[in-house]
């Protein structure tokens, strides 16, 4: 799983993204974030199991639903199953290891 550093990530929101099968941040020293890393990599292995593409469809969709129901894109955004699972098991550096397929459901 490389990790590239570019500092134009698009939105100043924005400090890195998982773009199977890549990890993109913003700025160097999240290289060495182990949080932040895990957090990117659950959202990989998210991917992996939608085989991508309608990872990315259902995430927009998601979005979308939650934008509507909260009315405030940031309660949105955190409110996205895939990002309840990686926000609530970042810390967690064994999370991978015993996650089971499709977790990102049961946060929905």
């Amino acid at each position: 799983m490389p990790v590239i550093v570019n500092k134009y990530l698009i939105g100043r929101h924005f400090v890195g993204i998982a773009l199977w099968p890549f990890i993109v941040v913003k700025e160097p020293f999240l290289k060495q974030d182990e949080a932040f890393i895990n957090h990117e990599r659950i959202h990989l292995r998210q991917q992996a199991e939608l085989l991508v593409l309608p990872f990315y469809f259902l995430y927009f969709a998601e979005y979308i639903i939650r934008l509507i129901q909260y009315r405030n894109s940031q309660q949105a955004y955190r409110n996205i199953s895939f990002e309840r699972e990686a926000y609530l098991n970042e810390d967690d550096l064994n999370y991978l290891k015993t996650r089971k397929p499709w977790s990102f459901i049961k946060y929905w």
